[in-house]
């Protein structure tokens, strides 16, 4: 009853302490997913920023960041929301980065004002891979003859069940270096001012966050209870942001019609979704 009370008497006249929204961005990067295996993307995540930064009365937004990366696409299209709805709600924006926050994980981590890590995050790994697998002999040995028709000599360039030939090599490494531009002058640009003069920075390689703050790609080290309330005041209560919730308790970005034809082809993506998910946070050691 005194909860209830308390909520009617105006703001500016309750003496509580800051409230502080808070957005979880957990999980490898990967448009798609659905209602058993959300992915980490714009459109699952827009309606939890948009919520969260429609606070008005909140100084900051403090947004924890727990990824080791996916799509280029993806995280971009992340980052650039946060930095949008920063300008629009004229928000500081505070993103602290839990076990990794590692190559489109710390893209998205560059839309904080300040990045907060703790002294055994991961975090850089600034730069692009590809990866996949060949079966030029597969299908020789079990009895199968592939047939591809095409318009465009291009149209089967990497293609798994061929051999690979060196101008599709060169042509996907352009591709990657065009992206890893635009990541590099992201980071500059965020980083100014703060990024240490190291050739390593841009190489691909990923560090502690101690070592993170050697080189400047983030602030400082610490965990966001403690940091949050040692700049706003003991009584900064933290509120976490979450997506609304389906019939059966479930977070999910939308509503679709179900169809076992649906759940067939959805649990056979998940598989995939999933063995390339475990290969990301493989690469960490976590």
């Amino acid at each position: 009853m005194a909860g209830f009370l308390r909520r009617l008497v105006p703001k500016r006249f309750r003496k509580e302490g800051v409230v502080i929204p808070v957005v979880r961005l957990q999980g490898a990067i990967m448009s798609g997913g659905g209602q058993f295996r959300p992915m980490l993307n714009l459109a699952n995540v827009a309606p939890v920023l948009e919520k969260a930064f429609s606070d008005k009365d909140a100084p900051a937004i403090a947004i924890a960041v727990n990824s080791p990366g996916g799509s280029p696409v993806q995280s971009r299209l992340i980052f650039t929301r946060i930095r949008e709805l920063a300008r629009e709600k004229q928000k500081k924006v505070l993103v602290f980065i839990e076990d990794v926050a590692a190559s489109g994980g710390y893209m998205i981590a560059l839309a904080g004002d300040e990045i907060i890590a703790d002294p055994t995050s991961i975090v850089g790994s600034i730069g692009v891979v590809s990866g996949g697998f060949g079966f030029p002999e597969l299908l020789k040995k079990i009895g199968v003859e592939r047939r591809v028709y095409t318009a465009g000599e291009n149209k089967v360039i990497l293609d798994p069940f061929q051999p690979e030939k060196e101008k599709d090599i060169e042509y996907l490494k352009s591709l990657q270096l065009e992206i890893h531009e635009v990541f590099i002058a992201m980071v500059r640009e965020r980083r100014a001012g703060k990024l240490k003069d190291d050739e390593t920075v841009f190489s691909g390689l990923f560090w502690s966050g101690t070592r993170g703050l050697e080189l400047g790609l983030v602030d400082s080290l610490g965990d966001m209870r403690q940091e949050l309330k040692r700049r706003y005041g003991p009584k900064t209560r933290l509120q976490l942001v979450t997506a609304a919730r389906s019939l059966f308790g479930r977070r999910v970005p939308g509503v679709s019609p179900i169809s076992f034809d649906g759940v067939a082809t959805g649990f056979a993506a998940g598989l995939v979704e999933a063995a390339e998910e475990r290969a990301l946070w493989g690469r960490y050691g976590l």
